[in-house]
């Protein structure tokens, strides 16, 4: 570390009193300026003992597959609805309506209550954004208050629940339309299209005897214990946070809780059925109790692999059967939450029992977070190569400037233009253009640091050749940039 004379950075002195310094019998120590980082270099990423890249962990796919799923869920940020659905081109300062659920003839579609729902994705005009936004059709508004719970719903924010924009009603579905908007998750699945939901048979193809045979391969439909844990704790966290403020979720089922990445799952659809039933008078400690059976059912239908497990005719034989593929624990769990109800049942109660999986599920989540950094770090550099392409287009082949026009073909700015040749305009043995990106990619990244290794530069006449280094080429760029 270098040294500095104190006197020249006075700046970077504290403000000591003048009796403490002169009853002091040590000198103030030397003040070291850090140099600055080389920020145009690769900074190291986490050791991989720490954060291993290739592993699939709880929350986060390996980096291949992490990649790939983010491009797919861009993809389909952008996708457009298919022709003739005739959906309105505007609502509410909402465009570009694409529908998130099969519709036509021979699909059953799902119900509010008494109403059907539609679910489209659409972009809001003021920020350019995709949101999801739930139709309920042919509702009828009759006060303006029912709108209250929106409000509350809106302003609550908690990573295992779909948060709530805002609602209106409508009539450019040519009926009177509830709407309510949501955050949108692309490429999310209801947990009842993930692990319940019928799936076509699979068929593994082998030869024997010189013939091919197609062998069905049977699909398991137990879901791992880890991720059931994973399902509850995520649930309870949710239910807690929306308890705490004194209201209901209501919407604790398999057709209503998605899964939104790869053990990730949040509660959606909040707030609807208080503005349909707003008439009603609630008594919020009898829906917090609900929400507690709700939360059983679906725990009973994800063990069984049935939505209607917890029903009376079969419960004990359902209760048995997760006896058998799962833990006590998770079948304590289960009997918990879908007995009757009463004061002493509540949230609270519920995670004092699984605290411990509470636990791992926060070490996940944390091992989670690192692996993000980690894959973030190895992107930040991303953006060198392009600032240094546009200094490039900003610097080579001006018409004018400054009043010369031959500004481009003198003195550093002359070097640029041959080394950009260099670059970009190569010619093989017949003539044809070279197009190697690792060439590009190569030249432009030593470029970029500033290497001392030595180039010839020849110009398209051939009648001028230079040998520079690419830290002379670099200083040429700034200068001439500058």
């Amino acid at each position: 570390m270098q040294y500095y004379d104190e006197q020249a950075y006075q700046h970077y002195q504290p403000e000591y009193d003048q009796n403490a310094l002169d009853a002091a019998y040590y000198t103030a120590p030397p003040v070291f300026i850090r140099q600055p980082l080389n920020y145009h270099l690769y900074t190291p990423t986490t050791h991989p003992d720490f954060v291993p890249a290739e592993t699939n962990t709880h929350f986060v796919p390996p980096s291949s597959e992490l990649r790939q799923l983010l491009q797919v869920r861009s993809e389909t940020i952008h996708s457009i609805a298919p022709a003739g659905l005739k959906l309105p081109e505007e609502l509410q300062g909402y465009h570009t309506l694409v529908p998130l659920e099969p519709s036509g003839t021979g699909v059953e579609r799902r119900k509010f209550g008494n109403w059907y729902s539609t679910v489209y994705r659409a972009i809001r005009s003021s920020d350019g954004l995709p949101y999801a936004l739930r139709r309920i059709e042919n509702f009828r508004l009759t006060r303006q208050a029912a709108f209250a719970p929106i409000e509350v719903w809106s302003s609550l924010r908690h990573p295992g629940i779909i948060s709530v924009r805002e609602a209106f009603t409508t009539r450019s579905f040519d009926d009177n339309s509830l709407v309510v908007v949501y955050a949108y998750h692309p490429n999310s699945q209801t947990l009842f299209d993930a692990h319940l939901k019928p799936k076509p048979p699979t068929y593994q193809s082998r030869y024997q005897h010189g013939r091919q045979q197609l062998l069905l391969q049977a699909q398991s439909t137990v879901i791992p214990e880890r991720t059931i844990w994973s399902y509850i704790v995520q649930i309870a966290c949710a239910v807690k946070k929306v308890h705490d403020l004194s209201q209901a979720v209501r919407m604790i089922d398999v057709s209503k809780v998605l899964l939104t990445g790869q053990n990730r799952i949040r509660i959606s659809s909040c707030g609807i059925v208080d503005v349909l039933m707003h008439d009603a008078v609630q008594d919020m400690m009898l829906l917090q109790q609900e929400d507690l059976t709700m939360f059983g059912r679906l725990v009973f239908a994800l063990c069984c692999n049935n939505v209607s497990a917890a029903s009376p005719p079969h419960f004990q034989k359902n209760l048995e059967l997760i006896g058998r593929l799962y833990s006590a624990d998770v079948k304590n769990v289960a009997l918990f939450l879908i007995g009757k109800g009463g004061p002493h049942r509540n949230i609270d109660q519920l995670l004092d029992m699984i605290r411990g999986k509470v636990i791992q599920e926060q070490e996940e989540a944390l091992g989670a977070t690192d692996r993000l950094e980690h894959e973030l770090q190895s992107e930040l550099e991303n953006a060198r190569l392009v600032r240094l392409l546009c200094k490039f287009g900003f610097i080579n082949e001006r018409p004018e400037f400054a009043r010369e026009p031959r500004w481009s073909e003198t003195g550093d700015r002359y070097i640029i233009k041959l080394f950009r040749d260099y670059v970009f305009h190569q010619m093989d043995e017949q003539g044809n253009p070279v197009l190697n990106m690792s060439h590009v990619l190569t030249c432009l990244n030593k470029l970029d640091v500033g290497t001392d290794e030595r180039i010839m530069l020849v110009a398209r006449d051939e009648q001028n050749c230079l040998v520079v280094s690419y830290k002379e080429i670099k200083a040429c760029i700034d200068g001439a940039f500058t």
